[in-house]
């Protein structure tokens, strides 16, 4: 019986720290807010991402413990920050070092440079903490010069696929484009059957993917993701390196994970659009879809409610025809001083509150709390009850989006 790998593997991801490891004789990875991996030729080596710009003298350091060889190339999986930043320092390193990404990596990066300040400011309740621990422990270990973040171009971009041998290994690498990025892609050694997917179906290996971040991005489709996913299990790797935390390893383990994966992004796919064509409106999708036992994955990273409206909206867009008012400039709070005057004022509301929080429904009473700030009538009490509530969902939580949204608005409710 299939026991679901994502019970047994971490989540978070986490930034560079000094000391390497090696995966086999010829691999090694340095672990980054997303992996950087070493393979070791006996004509020189490549490079399979860059880590971001402060995290690249540490990957340098990790890698060079065991490995003097000059780069050959840099391979980058997808155009995020986290894969691309370092870019610049290692080109300085490695004269004549050659930049692989995919055909639309310009693109992205474009695109990400376009929200940088949009998307740093919506994605800060995640990694504030994060980064913050991160500069504390590079300073405690004498490290305080970083590299700027880089934004670089390739010198060769693949539109579907590339081959290519150096020293004893065959390179060959996949262009899946949609899957995370619009230029995410694999790269997959045929020989020892090893692939390298970056952060292909999200962060943690063995969770349902993120088909639209919380921080803000672009959808995903579901179709295109499930379609990467039939395409790295159809390789028949033994080992995966994924984006983040250590190797997956074994043939059957491989294949299990990735058909119960393709299984659960199709099953909420193909319910979705069935409960859309008979008339469900997608809160009671969000509410009624769950995955059935044999497409068991994590939910660690995406979750199948927010999926659930992700596919809604990829295909429909944001008007949900409830009402008149989605089409027009004026939100629900304008009249949310109009509703605790009906209501008896923000004394009864919040009363009204503690009793939905008292009988577990906790979303119910955080909207009669949002009705009482949007109304300009927050309280300590009101405030207090807030942070309660987070905190029992909080408990609840194993997801880390969620978790940190949740941790973020105690500490927002509590300053």
């Amino acid at each position: 019986m299939r026991q679901p790998i994502y019970k047994s593997r971490p989540i978070e991801p986490n930034p560079a720290r000094f000391g390497g490891q090696r995966i086999n004789e010829y691999i090694l990875m340095s672990e980054a807010f997303s992996n950087a991996y070493l393979v070791t030729t006996s004509e020189g080596a490549v490079q399979i991402n860059a880590g971001m710009g402060m995290e690249a003298p540490v990957i340098e350091a990790n890698f060079r413990e065991f490995c003097e060889l000059p780069l050959h190339s840099l391979i980058l999986t997808q155009g995020h920050v986290d894969h691309v930043g370092g870019t610049a320092y290692f080109r300085e390193r490695n004269p004549g070092m050659c930049v692989i990404a995919a055909a639309d990596n310009p693109e992205h990066q474009a695109y990400d440079a376009r929200l940088a300040p949009f998307r740093g400011n919506r994605s800060a309740f995640a990694f504030s903490d994060k980064f913050t621990a991160a500069f504390n422990y590079y300073h405690q270990q004498g490290y305080s010069d970083f590299p700027a973040q880089d934004s670089p171009e390739a010198d060769v971009l693949v539109e579907d696929r590339l081959a290519f041998e150096l020293g004893e290994v065959e390179f060959e690498i996949i262009a899946l484009p949609g899957a995370e990025t619009n230029d995410s892609l694999v790269v997959w050694l045929p020989r020892q059957r090893i692939c390298f997917t970056g952060n292909l179906f999200g962060c943690p290996f063995g969770h349902f993917p993120n088909l639209v971040t919380i921080r803000g991005d672009r959808y995903r489709e579901a179709l295109v993701v499930a379609n990467a996913v039939k395409v790295i299990r159809d390789l028949e790797p033994e080992t995966i390196c994924y984006g983040h935390h250590g190797p997956v390893i074994g043939a059957r383990l491989i294949e299990e994970e990735l058909t119960a994966l393709h299984g659960a992004i199709m099953y909420v796919h193909d319910e979705t659009v069935k409960g859309m064509n008979e008339g469900k409106d997608v809160y009671t999708l969000m509410d009624e879809i769950t995955l059935p036992p044999e497409f068991e994955v994590g939910q660690g990273y995406g979750k199948v409610s927010w999926s659930v409206r992700a596919i809604w909206e990829s295909y429909a867009g944001w008007f949900h025809h409830r009402s008149t008012t989605e089409l027009y400039n004026v939100p629900r709070s304008a009249v949310a001083a109009d509703l605790l005057d009906l209501a008896g004022g923000a004394c009864a509301v919040l009363t009204k509150a503690e009793e939905k929080f008292s009988a577990g429904e906790h979303e119910k009473a955080l909207h009669l709390l949002d009705t009482i700030r949007d109304a300009g009538a927050e309280s300590a009490q009101s405030r207090a009850l807030g942070v309660r509530i987070h905190e029992s969902l909080l408990e609840r939580s194993s997801n880390f989006w969620l978790s940190a949204w949740l941790k973020n608005q105690v500490r927002l409710l509590t300053d």
